[in-house]
This record gives C-alpha cells, structure tokens and sequence, in this order.
C-alpha cells in the first residue's frame, strides 16, 4: 500500500503491520501473553502474565525514514536491568538473519509514559523493519509514522514461521541483558530466521499442569523449557517435571521438544535438578519418545563463567551468546534447517 497524506501514521493494530510473539494477540486482539484463567490457575502475577518479552512489530517500507513512538500503562524499576533493557524497544533494519541495529526508543526518565525515536534507514529501497517490545512494561499502543508516498507492506515471513515456544525463568524473559534482542531466545531467532514466543516469568514458572495444557494449546514448530530455576526445591521438580513433559506429550505428540538445565556456574549448579530432567529425558526414551533433547546447562560458559553473569544467576550478555552459541546447532538439528 502507498502511505497518503491522509494516513502516515499506523498503530501495531493496523494492517500490514504484524505482531509476533503474542499468541493471545491474534486470538483476542488483546497484548498480553496469558489469558486470565491460566494467570488464575498457576499463581502468575497479572502483570507477568499480560506482559509482552520477545514481542516484535514486523513490516517493510522504503520509507527513508521513519519514527516510533510508545505509550505505556504502567512503568516500574527492575533493581536488576536498566531502562534500555526494561523499557526500550529496539529497532532492526534488513534482513532476519543479517538486520542491522538501527538503536533503540528510550524514556528519557522512569516517569515519560509516551515517548519516541526517529530513525533513518540509510538503504535505499524497501526493506524489512522489526521492532522488538520493551521487556517490562505494560503497553498502550506503539505506532510507526513513514513518509508521504512510501510504500508499507507486510512484513517477511520468517524461515521458520510457526514459533519456537520458550518456558521458562526470568533469564528465559532475558534477565539480565544490556537490551532485550541480547536474550538468548531473540538471538537464536536471528540467527536461524524463526519467530518464537518468550514465556518466561519471573520466579513463576513452576510447572503447573494449566501452563503445560496452555502451552501445547498454541501453534509452533518445538517446545523449549528450563523451568528447574523456579522450582522451589529438588522434590518439587520431582513431583512435576516428568508429568509437565507426559501432559504437553499427550496433547502435542508430534511437536519435538528441547529439555534444558538451568544455565549456571560451576559454583551454583545443581546436579540433583539436573538429573530429575535427565529422568524425564530417559523415561520418555523408554517410552518411544525419539523427538525430544536435552542440553545440560553447565555446558555454556566454559571456564568464563565468572564473566557470563550479573549475579552469579542471571547472564549478561555475553552469558546469554554462549547460551545461544551452545543451543543453535541442537535447534538446526531438530528443526531440520
């Protein structure tokens, strides 16, 4: 379509625009990741579950240059992550798999609800923009103005277009990296070309059988979960990791499944954990499951774990590369790239 005088300006619900990530979006037009009775079943915080990580706006134009502006309903700290990280949304141009950082859109303090960037291609031509949501906040509308006379059309379908679904801990909802496109999930979705939907949640995710009856519920290509970090104790992932699997396998038996160990140091990793999900691993074998892997979590940072965290818990962004680094061959393998 041409953009007229009559319209340069196109919220995140107009068409061609298109939203990735958010299921319930396309189911309900509403941006939030869960809807109110998964939020009710599994003790998630409603702002967790209305919260949108790993969402991106996705569209093409030859617009020279374009603005972004945001409005948020709410705004809070994040003691662990900054407002380029929490409350900024970043901006690619090009290409899935070589887009280049164009900055980021940024509050100028912890208390602007409405704010915006204005950028410029500096490509001629049209090309692919993907704008990724901010981590944290709860979002109004985000819109995008182009020039008079450009074209807007829908975005490029990625390579792998039914998502990659990731559950899991606030480090799967990218805690703690400098900008939200550095969490593991957002740079395996560059690098292999493929949409992908984060639930992630912060000290929440603990294996209820309403998530894992939720989850296989959505459309996508493979299921990635790591939940061990939230579980409360050993005993409690004991008790759901195995019947989390056995659930979503009833549901989605066709849908491969990729087990992971909760990323850590030498110095805080826990082998008891790690050999619950080893057990879940190795009955679903037993039982003929071929379709499933796992990726021991101790595995991504070598002897430079003391440079991979913020925390001892959460990676930076280093940590958060060598998780992709680890993780892309074993997801190319399985998604048959």
């Amino acid at each position: 379509m041409k953009v007229t005088a009559d319209k340069t300006t196109f919220s995140l619900r107009d068409e061609p625009l298109c939203v990735y990530g958010v299921p319930e979006f396309k189911r309900t037009g509403e941006l939030r990741r869960l809807p109110d009775d998964v939020i009710a079943a599994t003790g998630i915080s409603e702002k967790l579950g209305r919260r949108c990580p790993g969402a991106r706006i996705g569209f093409r134009t030859d617009s020279a240059a374009f603005t972004v502006r945001i409005t948020f309903d709410t705004f809070s700290i994040d003691k662990g992550m900054s407002i380029f990280a929490c409350q900024s949304a970043s901006v690619f141009a090009g290409s899935h798999i070589d887009s280049r950082f164009l900055g980021l859109v940024s509050p100028a303090n912890y208390s602007e609800m409405t704010f915006e960037r204005s950028f410029e291609k500096r490509r001629e031509g049209i090309e692919d923009i993907l704008i990724f949501f901010p981590r944290n906040e709860l979002i109004r509308d985000i819109t995008v103005t182009l020039e008079e006379g450009s074209e807007l059309l829908p975005p490029t379908p990625y390579r792998v277009d039914l998502p990659v679904v990731f559950y899991g801990s606030s480090i799967t909802e990218g805690g703690c990296c400098s900008n939200h496109h550095n969490a593991y999930n957002a740079i395996l979705s560059r690098k292999l070309d493929m949409d992908f939907v984060n639930l992630g949640f912060s000290g929440s995710a603990k294996g209820e059988p309403a998530m894992a009856e939720y989850i296989a519920g959505l459309d996508m290509s493979l299921f990635v979960y790591d939940y061990d970090h939230n579980a409360p104790n050993c005993a409690h992932l004991r008790e759901t990791h195995y019947s989390f699997y056995k659930r979503f396998r009833e549901l989605r038996p066709d849908v491969p499944i990729l087990m992971l160990s909760r990323p850590a140091s030498a110095s805080v990793y826990k082998i008891d954990n790690r050999d619950v999900i080893l057990d879940t691993l190795h009955r679903a074998r037993e039982a003929g499951d071929r379709n499933i892997e796992f990726i021991d979590g101790s595995t991504y940072f070598g002897d430079d774990s003391e440079l991979c965290f913020v925390d001892n818990t959460h990676p930076n962004d280093l940590g958060f590369y060598k998780m992709a680094t680890t993780i892309e061959p074993v997801l190319r393998r399985m998604l048959k790239l």
